[in-house]
């Protein structure tokens, strides 16, 4: 007899498999002669995914999860179980609600079972009898996504093809087939850690504890009413990544759908835009990097420079030239970028570049107008420096250097070269080379001490 009733336990759309969220109608359980007490075999089934969406956010590890099932209800009450073994599900934030028939179908209660782990309980009540559609949704942590970047340059350095790419990785636990991806820049505080709170043993206790907050947005129903649904693309187009901006911080959605399990790690395409114009120079500062000539791109996220009217996300650039015209590309380095905003400049530090020499040599040192106290002690004097640079490209392409050169005290700079005052005691020296060209400057430095000092 209880072998029949199992066989008529309601199946789900997708062929009939049940979840590990098993259910078994309490009326079924009654009519056979089990307490319901005794029977935690009990409650509804909560049959297979239809759907489901993963709105992941970049700065905390924060998912949100919305979840499409079509359910049988009897008219009446009817008992529904959630669980969340061995996964990092946050189970106060856990919502229910119908999407068809939504006017029958009412969540009287929430429950967590005692002696039952990981495992919450709805008690609904309805007046419909027949398959409704729900979602679910709740938050879940270890779904994270990062961004990366190949900037390839033209010979000259003077423009680049800029690609973007976002890396998606699962290690919540839990497979999500079928899923659509929405990714989120923007900033996101969290009062409570949300994997600490999946890991609570008594759940029912702090289902009062958890808060969000996305840009003066606190709560997960109002967060969820600013979300923008993405345009519906035609199978036939390429995937892409659909940007819309959402007041402070900026939704991507990954077209399509694609199964996230556990585990899991996919590199998805966002965009590459050609021509984008870059400044290639070189910065010479050796209180920051000794003797080593650091290269620089410069651009900026602009209309303008053809990167549109979104912010990027922070991720790491790899860059690359162009060195011969069989599309032969240099590796020229790599960095980390922070969140660019529209409008904002951006330099990408690539790292040492032996090609570009610049080599200082202290060529005079004197000490002069040495002053003495009545005690016949020093207490001022005046050094008088004498600078000379190297400049050397040995490159096939023209360089800027921009060299930075540092002083302390009360300091006068006599030279013949181009220069820039950037700040009190900081002089800027930019000096264009040729491919494989040479070039010397030099400069006096004055340096006053002690009752010498003017300024």
């Amino acid at each position: 007899m209880r072998r029949n009733l199992k066989n008529n336990v309601l199946r789900a759309k997708d062929g009939g498999s049940l979840l590990r969220n098993r259910v078994l109608l309490v009326a079924l359980l009654v009519a056979v002669g089990v307490p319901v007490a005794q029977a935690r075999i009990n409650v509804t089934t909560l049959p297979g995914r239809d759907t489901v969406q993963l709105t992941v956010y970049n700065s905390a590890d924060l998912t949100m999860v919305k979840e499409n099932r079509t359910l049988v209800f009897r008219k009446g009450l009817n008992h529904l179980e959630f669980s969340w073994a061995n996964t990092l599900i946050d189970p106060t934030s856990v919502e229910f609600r119908a999407l068809t028939h939504a006017d029958g179908v009412d969540v009287l209660d929430v429950s967590f079972p005692p002696r039952v782990t990981d495992t919450l309980e709805w008690r609904i009540n309805s007046e419909y009898s027949g398959e409704v559609k729900v979602e679910i949704r709740y938050f879940t942590s270890g779904i994270s996504w990062a961004a990366d970047y190949v900037a390839e340059a033209s010979k000259d350095e003077k423009a680049m093809s800029l690609a973007g790419s976002v890396r998606v990785n699962n290690n919540s636990g839990e497979d999500y087939e079928n899923a659509q991806v929405r990714l989120v820049v923007g900033v996101v505080r969290l009062v409570e850690d949300i994997a600490k709170l999946a890991q609570h043993e008594n759940p029912a206790a702090k289902a009062s504890g958890a808060k969000l907050t996305i840009t003066g947005i606190s709560s997960l129903a109002e967060k969820d009413s600013v979300m923008i649904d993405a345009l519906a693309f035609a199978e036939s187009r390429p995937r892409e990544i659909v940007k819309e901006e959402m007041s402070e911080y900026f939704l991507y959605t990954v077209e399509g759908r694609d199964t996230i399990r556990n585990g899991w790690s996919k590199r998805l395409p966002s965009f590459k835009t050609p021509d984008v114009p870059v400044t290639s120079y070189y910065k010479f500062e050796k209180e920051r990097w000794g003797d080593s000539v650091m290269r620089y791109y410069r651009f900026t996220n602009s209309i303008p420079s053809k990167l549109g009217d979104k912010p990027l996300p922070d991720g790491t650039v790899k860059a690359f030239r162009l060195i011969n015209d069989d599309q032969l590309y240099q590796y020229v380095g790599a960095t980390q970028v922070k969140y660019i905003p529209v409008n904002e400049t951006v330099e990408l530090e690539l790292g040492n570049d032996p090609e570009v020499l610049i080599k200082p040599t202290l060529m005079n040192w004197q000490k002069t107008d040495i002053k003495y106290d009545q005690n016949d002690n020093v207490n001022g004097w005046t050094i008088k420096q004498t600078w000379q640079f190297e400049v050397q490209n040995s490159k096939e392409i023209e360089v800027v250097l921009d060299i930075r050169r540092n002083f302390t005290g009360d300091w006068d700079l006599d030279t013949r070269a181009e220069r820039e005052k950037v700040d009190a005691n900081t002089v800027k020296f930019m000096v264009p080379l040729k491919p494989h060209e040479k070039k010397t400057f030099s400069y006096d430095l004055t340096t006053r001490y002690g009752v010498n000092v003017t300024r």
